[in-house]
Formats: C-alpha cells, structure tokens, sequence
C-alpha cells in the first residue's frame, strides 16, 4: 500500500497462542479503504485466527489492532460490529431452523441497522436472486452453494464497511466457485472493502488489490494480487507450478 494511503485497518505485531500453541508470530497487516485484501495460505497457516482477533471472538496475546483509529483490542465483539466490521465466518453458521428471511433479518439485530433493513434486503435479494425465490425455505435444508450465498446476504444486512469473509469457497463446485467471487467484486464496487482469506488462492489474488501470503503464522510475502500470482514461491507452494 502506498505510504501516502490511510489504512482504514491497522494491525502491527499482532501474536496470538491457543493455550501453550503459538498461532501467529507479529503479524503486520493493513486494508486501505475500497480495497480487496486477500490473506492466503495453506490449512492452519493462522487466517482464520487473524479474523477472529480483529471482530474480537478471541483476546489477542499481543500487539495493536486499529480501526480508523479505533483500538479494537479495547472493544467487545458486538461493539466491533457497531463500527462497521462484519465477518461472515467459515462453515456459513446460518442457523439451520430459521427460514432464510429470518436469517436475513438476524444480521441487522444491531439498532443502527434496522432502519436500512428493508434497503439491505433489496441489495442482497439483487445479488443472490435465489434467495428470494426462497426466503420462505428453512436454511438448513438449503445446498451449500445457497447457504453460503444466505450467509453473505446476511453480513451485508449490517451495513458492514469493512466485509470480513472466512473461506467464502470452501466446499463450492467449480462453478459456484467463480459465481461467488464475482460477486464478491461486485459487492466491493459498491463501496464495501473486503479482507478476504481463502485457501483458493488462485481466484483470491485474481480479485485482490493486495495480498499477503501466510505460512505457519506469519507473513512472508505481500504484493498487489496480480505481482503475487506470477511468484514463483507463490506458483510452487499453492498453485502447483
């Protein structure tokens, strides 16, 4: 990122254990406003886990992480969502027993949102017409593709600025792969700014402005998406060249 751009999300020597297990080794990170931001890197690199340490699901062991100048490691999830930060988690978690309405209408809980809801609804049923055809359909009986489809809709029902998506493809056919990412895009030109961590590390740098590459908890490279998919380190470890 150029030095003269203001990082809207800030995180510097951030470390992190789960009991006696170092995770994540002083990672720096930083998403500019508009910007897609990809976090790459093989199963149990610490993508997921740098996630969780910026909407506040776990305590970071040390370092800061800032937002528009906000201290985050001061804050409790729910006051992390308040600012604007939304993370649509690995797995979908939707809830199985509610219709994908309900589902919906869940992640605009928050007060400040509720007034935009029926917006919101509009902009997600024009980004995944399925959900519409099926809003009265419980979500639990729904495909993996229209799930994961509900649990996106479902961030963007809170008016997030900053989109955080865990593994948006795991589990997706090929096709449903590349209709996600599309959209994806298509929610950031709407002026959403997306950190994305994805073990697809060919479509994520594909789409992302900038990247960063994790291996065993720490950043070893970082570049624009397009410089990273022509390394030959990144060609090697992920992408089989």
């Amino acid at each position: 990122m150029p030095t003269w751009v203001r990082a809207m999300l800030k995180i510097e020597n951030l470390s992190f254990s789960y009991g006696d297990m170092r995770v994540l080794w002083d990672i720096n990170l930083e998403v500019a406003e508009g910007e897609i931001v990809t976090v790459v890197g093989s199963n149990g690199a610490g993508k997921s886990t740098t996630l969780k340490n910026i909407s506040r699901t776990v305590r970071p062991g040390s370092g800061s992480i800032t937002y528009n100048g906000v201290d985050l490691t001061r804050l409790e999830s729910h006051q992390v969502v308040e600012l604007g930060i939304v993370q649509v988690p690995e797995g979908r978690k939707i809830f199985p027993e509610m219709t994908v309405l309900e589902n919906l209408r869940m992640g605009s809980y928050i007060k400040s949102t509720r007034a935009d809801r029926a917006h919101n609804l509009e902009r997600v049923f024009t980004f995944f017409p399925r959900l519409a055809e099926r809003e009265k359909q419980l979500g639990g009986t729904m495909s993996g593709g229209e799930q994961q489809m509900l649990a996106i809709g479902r961030g963007l029902m809170a008016n997030p600025k900053l989109l955080m998506l865990d593994e948006p493809s795991l589990g997706l056919s090929p096709l449903l792969v590349k209709n996600i990412f599309g959209i994806i895009e298509g929610i950031n030109q709407l002026g959403v700014t997306i950190l994305l961590v994805e073990q697809n590390v060919y479509q994520s740098l594909r789409i992302a402005h900038r990247a960063y590459v994790l291996e065993t908890g720490r950043v070893v490279l970082t570049g624009r998406g397009e410089d990273l998919l022509k390394d030959d380190h990144v060609k090697k470890a992920f992408l089989g060249m």
